[in-house]
Formats: structure tokens, sequence, C-alpha cells
């Protein structure tokens, strides 16, 4: 069964469109898109419903409806159980002489009060209470001085038996405190019932001050309370602490600080009405958060905000006089009732309702009521469900609301307030981009260039557009800005990055050699400047960027003649090459080179250093030795070789090189061979000094090509280095030879290095020959028998010529002939002990050759403790015996691996060869069987192994091996 709520009949409605924006909006950048909802704001139902009478009074709270009937009967219905609904005769339970004014339903729905007005001088005014789950209405007795125009509920009160503690306003001003409950008969009663005058509006002044609205509501996270009440002409404010006694509130204290004041703080609208009314607008968590007060001049709108009368007496904000809409003769008529929504005020006239927008107070809508349904009599709000309800005299419609914000963003945009148009655009980024664009068009106009480029740079107008608008008015600033902006946003687009990053290069370096120019170089303004350019060029993006368009910013940098920049960007490019290379170019070579030593990177010193060592050969060399062992010196050949070979460099290139050397060993052949060629062509003394520091007897422990520097120094005719490197190559002969040519001393020199005692002959003799036979000096030449013990006398006498006499030799021969008979003698004791020597082992052989050992049945084998006799065995000289197989396992593994694989191939053989085989009689006379038992024997029975050196080889083993430790450790256990 559906709901009667969504049975209902279309009316005639019109919606009005929101008028244009007065200023056109730039393109958003979105194409093809519906901007606009065509669905209607306001959309009224009817329900399907006919009272019994002519409706007078309504009231609506948590989907449960009453109506007052002219008949005198109450109809109350939930909505929620339409086919539950019931009517009550109220006249009944009333004084005669009195009339129904009002009805007032709480919040929850469970709590109606009536309030009758005296029809004459003769009746009197009376308040009636109804609970939601009774049909017995109770008269409040103390109520009928008081005629009730106003009620204003608890709405913290959760209680449907007790309505808590609410205030009632009378036609007279008077402000009363008062609470129900409903299943306490004795409360309303004249002397039990809670009923307290708490302030009386008018003080006294007023004779005809009806109370036509009240609200009362706490202040989050307070005891303090706050109370809005009006009259037809003003608005009171009040706020203060309320007091808890036994656990319930009372509002009296709040006012108490009013009594003393000479005027209570009110707002006053000039009225020539005889009622208003007062409505709040609550959020999703149910805090008040906008009031609209109805006046005759219009709707007083503003912002609830408690705190602020902190600083002020008021409790609202941002308060405006929304003027009614004009009918068609362009009259303004004064609704009677009305309520309010988040962004809208729904206006209740005799016959039509219309609809205004609370921000910009155009009418968005309007209804007209037919006759046939009677006259409106109000138009109500369910404060809790938030549903609307407009009721006729004959009929009740519900109004439905659709996304009453969906225009909002636009209103907010056109007063200029973007942010509250951006929270209400639901994040439609058409929305936003018109926000944006229309934000930057104000900024821009109002000369705010640099806010207005970064609004800018949020949109999608056309980068183009943007950038010309700031290049017109010469807003370079505010360009930079943009441009800054729009390259964060950027992702994957190259050559959009790379234009922008090239444009604010060119941007930064004007105006820093705009400064420059004007001598502002050293203030605050050219810091600040350099100091963002810097983080500028430090961005990721642009970093990244840097390696496809670098030579581009560099060429920018170098037409601007800014040379610190250029060295940072190279820097932080990694790019140093490009500025050692331009300080070359422009022959700063001090710069190029404190460049290269400040770098640290050795791969630049060999790009470099050619230019740097034609040039300047000290200052680089100086460098090059800072560097110490970072560079490689191999590396720096090339350099060195495309110098001009003149003294300036030659010395310079000599001292790198020695100073490499000496201090860490370098060892290079290139490096030596360059060095040493250097040393021929230009400094013969430093040649043999480092010959001298180099000589070693091993060819391979010096590190220059001996054979080069050989031919090099044979073509230079440097027979003293050539002797040097004869030696080292082990050509003797041609060394002493060269030697004898330099001086007699050098040759003798050579002649004592050989280890070879027949070379050395070979050399001293050549000495002697050519001391004898070219210099004719007897006396150096018996000098050289003393210095050398392996030339005698006989050796060089044929180098003398035959008119020499023995005169001259007779000493040395004297002592020649001595020499031999002591060799003579030694021979003669040697053979002497030969002779012994042999005849002592022939005795030791016949004393073996008659020795015997007795073995007898009861000895065992040493290794394994058996009878010997049992297996084949050996017997050795120390009396251990051994079977033949035992003593093999046992020496097996001692064996080195040559011998043990030898004995296990004769073992091998003596099991396989055949019968015929083991009997073929060997190239020894023995059958081939014998042959290998003699072999296996000489293996295995070489020695003792309990007395040879077996044992010896074996002393560091352990007794117990390590894979029988466990087993021999559970046996002991």
């Amino acid at each position: 069964m559906t709901s009667i709520l969504d049975q209902h009949e279309q009316a005639s409605q019109v919606s009005q469109r929101p008028a244009q924006m007065s200023d056109q909006m730039t393109s958003s950048g979105y194409i093809n898109m519906q901007l606009e909802d065509t669905t209607p704001l306001f959309s009224k139902q009817k329900m399907n419903f006919n009272p019994s009478d002519l409706i007078t009074h309504v009231a609506v709270a948590s989907d449960y409806l009453v109506l007052a009937m002219a008949n005198g009967k109450l109809f109350r219905l939930d909505l929620k159980k339409p086919e539950q609904h019931e009517e009550i005769h109220y006249t009944k339970y009333v004084q005669p002489n009195t009339k129904l004014s009002q009805i007032f339903l709480d919040p929850l729905g469970y709590h109606l009060l009536m309030a009758f007005a005296a029809k004459n001088k003769d009746g009197n005014p009376e308040l009636v209470y109804l609970h939601r789950n009774n049909s017995k209405l109770k008269s409040v007795t103390k109520s009928r001085n008081y005629e009730v125009t106003e009620v204003g509920w608890n709405y913290e009160n959760n209680s449907t038996a007790t309505t808590g503690p609410i205030l009632l306003g009378t036609s007279q001003g008077h402000l009363l405190e008062t609470e129900f409950e409903a299943e306490n008969d004795k409360i309303f009663a004249a002397s039990q019932q809670y009923w307290r005058q708490i302030f009386d509006i008018g003080q006294g002044k007023e004779k005809d001050s009806p109370i036509t609205g009240i609200q009362f509501h706490r202040v989050s996270n307070t005891s303090k309370y706050f109370i809005f009440v009006t009259t037809p002409t003003r608005l009171y404010q009040f706020i203060g602490n309320a007091v808890i006694t036994d656990g319930k509130t009372s509002l009296q204290s709040i006012f108490h600080v009013y009594l003393t004041r000479p005027e209570t703080s009110f707002q006053e609208i000039p009225s020539s009405l005889k009622y208003s009314k007062l409505q709040f607008f609550f959020d999703k968590n149910n805090t008040p958060k906008t009031f609209a007060w109805l006046t005759e001049p219009g709707i007083f709108y503003g912002q609830l905000d408690p705190t602020s009368q902190q600083n002020s007496n008021s409790l609202f904000t941002q308060n405006d006089l929304i003027n009614y809409p004009s009918d068609r003769n362009d009259a303004k008529e004064v609704p009677l009732s009305f309520v309010l929504t988040e962004f809208h005020a729904l206006l209740m006239y005799s016959d039509r309702v219309k609809a205004v927008s609370l921000l910009n107070q155009e009418l968005v809508y309007e209804d007209h009521y037919s006759e046939v349904h009677g006259k409106l009599k109000n138009i109500i709000k369910d404060p809790i469900r938030k549903t609307i309800f407009a009721v006729t005299e004959k009929t009740i419609f519900r109004y439905k609301v659709t996304r009453e914000e969906r225009n909002v963003w636009r209103i907010y945009s056109d007063k200029e307030q973007f942010d509250l148009a951006k929270e209400y655009c639901n994040n439609n980024p058409a929305f936003i981009d018109m926000i944006n664009v229309k934000q930057a068009e104000m900024l821009f106009s109002k000369g705010e260039y640099e806010k207005c480029a970064k609004v800018y740079a949020e949109t999608l107008s056309s980068f183009e557009t943007v950038c010309l608008k700031f290049l017109q008015c010469e807003k370079y600033g505010a360009l930079k800005v943009y441009l800054e902006k729009r390259l964060e946003d950027l992702d994957d687009d190259k050559t959009l990055i790379s234009m922008i990053v090239i444009w604010m290069t060119e941007l930064y370096l004007s105006e820093l050699g705009s400064l420059r120019r004007d001598g502002k170089q050293d203030t605050q303004e050219y810091h600040h400047l350099q100091s963002d350019f810097e983080v500028f060029l430090l961005q990721p993006k642009v970093v990244k960027c840097m390696q496809l368009i670098k030579s581009v910013i560099y060429n920018l940098m170098s037409s601007h003649g800014d040379k610190q920049n250029l060295i940072k960007l190279t820097v932080i490019n990694e790019d140093y090459e490009n500025v050692v290379a331009q300080n070359i170019y422009t022959k700063s070579y001090g710069e190029a080179l404190n460049m290269l030593q400040s770098l640290k990177k050795p791969e630049l010193f060999y790009e470099f250093a050619p230019s740097l060592m034609a040039e300047v050969p000290q200052q680089t060399v100086n460098t090059l030795m800072s560097q110490g062992a970072l560079l490689t010196p191999v590396k720096l050949l090339p350099a060195f070789l495309a110098c001009e070979n003149d003294e300036k460099h030659v010395t310079e290139i000599i001292r790198y090189l020695e100073f490499m050397l000496q201090n860490f060993n370098v060892r290079e052949k290139a490096i030596h061979n360059y060095l040493l060629t250097l040393y021929v062509d230009h400094d013969p003394q430093l040649l043999m000094r480092y010959l001298t520091r180099q000589q070693s007897q091993d060819i391979a422990s010096v590190n220059y090509d001996v054979h080069y520097a050989l031919r090099l120094c044979r073509e230079k005719n440097l027979t003293e280095a050539c002797v040097h490197l004869s030696a080292l190559l082990g050509l003797w002969e041609t060394a002493t030879e060269l030697a004898l040519g330099v001086s007699l001393a050098l040759a003798k020199d050579v002649a004592r290095k050989p280890d070879d005692e027949g070379l050395q002959r070979t050399l001293w003799l050549s000495v002697a020959e050519h001391v004898i036979t070219k210099n004719q000096d007897l006396k150096e030449a018996m000098s050289l028998l003393e210095e050398c013990q392996l030339i005698k006398i006989e050796d060089i006498l044929p180098f003398f010529s035959d008119v020499v006499t023995i005169d001259h030799f007779r000493d040395p021969i004297c002592q020649s002939l001595q020499e031999y008979n002591n060799q003579i003698e030694e021979l003669k004791a040697e053979m002497e002990d030969a002779t012994k020597s042999a005849e002592y082992v022939r005795q030791e052989i016949q004393s073996f050759r008659n020795r015997s050992v007795l073995v007898s049945a009861g000895d065992s084998c040493s290794l394994c403790a058996l009878a010997l006799l049992l297996r084949p065995f050996y017997l050795f000289p120390c009396s251990h015996r051994y079977h033949a197989d035992c003593l093999r396992h046992h020496t097996q593994p001692l064996l080195p691996p040559a011998r043990r694989n030898k004995l296990g191939e004769l073992q091998r053989q003596l099991s396989v060869l055949s019968k015929i085989e083991l009997d073929t009689v060997t190239s020894s006379g023995l059958p081939r069987r014998d042959q290998i038992k003699n072999e296996i024997d000489d293996i295995v029975a070489a020695e003792c192994v309990f007395c040879g050196e077996y044992m010896i080889q074996s002393i560091d083993k352990p007794f117990i091996a390590d894979e029988d430790w466990d087993r021999m450790m559970k046996e002991w256990e």
C-alpha cells in the first residue's frame, strides 16, 4: 500500500530560472557540458486527505500532524501510519466565550498546547495541554490570566512524558517559564503548577507588545543559553548561564542581568502589522545555523553566532533585510507566513507561495493555489524531518525541496565570495574552473596581479591568453608566478614544461641583470631574487628538464653575462666542462684551474689538461700535484705529449712525474718510459740517477722497458747508461766491453755482478786482457789477481808479451804453486777417508748376511695381535712383526697420493691378470707375479710403521678420529 504522501495532484507551478549573471563568466575550458540542472527546486504534492470541515490551524513535528477545524475538532495523524488517525472534540474541554488562536506542537510530536483567546470582555484566555497518547485535554489553571501567543520549545528534551523547561510568550509581552508532565495531573492545578513569569518585554512601557516568536538554545559545549524573542516590531536577544537544580534547568537566571539594564538589547524594524514570525534553520547536527524574522519591510535574515556577543551586543552576524518580491503591478505584498530553508524563504500569501533566494533576493519559484482548495491558512516546517507543508482551508500540500544549493555557487561567485562558491559547487570541476576564472578576473581588475596569477594557474584558461594579459600590462612578476604555478601542475607535457622553464629563466635573468645594471647587486632585493632563482633551479622538474635543454639555458645565461648563475647551474647539472671550457676560451686559466681543483673530478682534468698545459704549465702542474692519487698519470700522457718540447714544458712534466713516482710509487711502464725519454733527451745526469735508483738484478722488477731504454741510450751515445742497461739484460760481455771504454772501475763493478763464477771469471779475464794488452800496466794486472780469486797467474800469462821477464811474476807464481800443493794434500786425505768408509760398509754387509731372527709359534702381529704364523707376514730388524694384509691396510692411508695409487694399481693387476700372464717371465728374469709382489713389498715394507718416518709424521694426529669420537664416548659411558 502506497503512502498518501505519494498520491498527489499536479497544481499550477512556475519555477523561475536564475537570472543571468551580471558579468559573463569566462569559458571554463570544458566543452559540451550541461551546466544547468533542469529539475525544479520546489515541487508540490497534495495529500489524499479530506477534512470534515474547514481547517483553521495546523502543527507538525516528527511526522505527526495535528489539525484544528472550524467544527471544534482536532484531527491527529501519524504520517508514518496514515491509516491510524483520530478526531477529538476540543470545545467541550474549554470555557465558553473563547476561541482558538494558536496550536503548538513540540519537536518530538508528543506535547500539544492549544491557546484560546477571549471572544469578549466576559471571557478569559486559556491554555490547554494534550499528550499524544491521550485523548483528554487538560487545562492549565494559571494560564487564565495570560493569552499565550507563542511557545519556545526545549529542543534538548528527549522525553515523551515531559516537555522539559519551556518558555511561553503572551499578548502583553510577558515571558513565562513552565514545564508540563503528561502523567502528573497535579501539575495542572493552580497550587502545584510550576509557572513563573521571568521577564516583561515591554517592561511596563508597552501595553500592546504581543510576543510572536520564541527560540532558545544552548551554546555548544557550555552551560550558556541564548534566547531570541520577537514582537511585531522588535527582535530581542538574551544570553546567559542557566541554573541547574535537582537535574532540572531553569532559564530565569539568564534574565537577571537584563532586569537592571535600562533597555534590553533588541533590533527594531518599524511595522504596522500586528504579527511577525521567527524561524530558525538547523544544520544536520540539529544546531541552529541561521534565523529569519518576518516583518512588514521584509525578512530580517542573519547568521547565528552566539559567541559574537563577546565583542558586540548582537548574537548574529552578516544580517540583511530580504525584500519581498513584487507582483505584476510592482506592488509589494507582505506574506502571511513563511518557512526557512538553508538558502531560500518560502513566503505564503492568501492564494500563492513564493520562494525567494536568501543570497541574492531573487524570486526562484511561484505557486498559485486554486480557489477550489480555499485560502492558504499556514505554511509550516517539520523541525525534525525538515518536511514543508502548505495548508489551505480544505487541503494539505507537501513541498519537496530538490538540491536547493545547486545554484548557490553562482550567487556566491557573483558576490565575490569565492571560497563559499567552491564549497557549494559539489567539487564539479567545470564549476570550480568558472569560479576561479571569475576570481582571477576580479583580482586582475583590482591590480592584485600576483594573487590573480596564482588563481589563473588553477584554471583551464588558455595559456597563451593569460600570459598575454600579463605581458600587455608588463607585470612580469605576476607572469613569473603564473608560470611557476603551471609548472607545478604539469606532469608529462615535456614541450610545455621546457617552454616554461626557458621563459622563467629568461625572466629571472632579465630581472637580475636589470638590478646589476642599476648597481643593486648588493641589495636585499637582489639577494632575495637570486635566492628564488636558485630554489627554482633546484626543483626536481626543472632539474630533469635541464638535461634536455641545458644548451639553450647556457646560451641564455651567457647572453646575459651571468657567469655566477651559469657556474651554479653547471654544478646542479653536474655539467662542469662547460664552465671550464668557457674560462679557457676567455683565457681565464686560473679560474679554470680553481674550478677543476674544487670539483675534484678526474675526467675533467684529463679533458682539459692539454689546453692548460700548453698555456700555463707551471700552474697546471701545481694543480695536478695537489690532486695526488686522485689522478692517474697514464691518462695525462696525451696532455704531456701534446705540449711543445721546450725546456719550460719539459721541466714541469718531469717535476710532476718525479713527484708521482716518489710519493705514490707509480709503476706503469708507460710513465717510466716517458720519463726516461725526457731524461735521455734533456738531462743525462738525471737519467743516471734514475737508472741507479731503478737498478735491479731481475729485469721483471724494473718499471721501464729495458730494451727501449737501451735503444734510446745507444742513439744518444750514452755509454754509461748503456753499461747499466746491458748488464740488466744479462749482456755481461757487452756491458764489460762498454764499461772498459768508460772506466776500469766501472768494468770491475760489472764483472763482480754475475752470480755465475764461470761468467765472473770470463769477465775478469776480459778486464785483465784489456789492462795487459792495451794499457801495458803490469802493476794493475797483478792487483786484479788480488781483487778476484777466480783468476790465477797462469790464466793471465798468455796475455803478456814475450819480452816480459819472469821476475815480474815470481810472487804470484810461487803463491799459485803453493795453492796447488795444498789442493793435492786435501785430495789425498779425502781418498783415505773414502777407502775407510768402503771397508766399513763391506763389513756391515757381511754381518747382515749371517744374521737371523727366530720366530716362534706364539708370536703375534703387532697390529691385530693375532698369531703371526696364520698369514703371510713381514719381519723388520727392529723386531716388529706384521701380517702382510694388516700392514697394507695400515700403511695405505699414510702413503703419498702417487704411491697410494701405485699400490692400488699393483693390487688390481695381481687380482685381475690371469695365471698365464702372471707366470710370464719379464725382462728382469722374474715371473710377472714375483715382480709385482716385489714392488708391493717395496711400497708397503719400506719402513716400520712404528719406528720409521710414518710414526713421526702422524705425531700430531689424535688417538681417536673425529668420526669415532661419538661412538667411543657412548662406549665409555
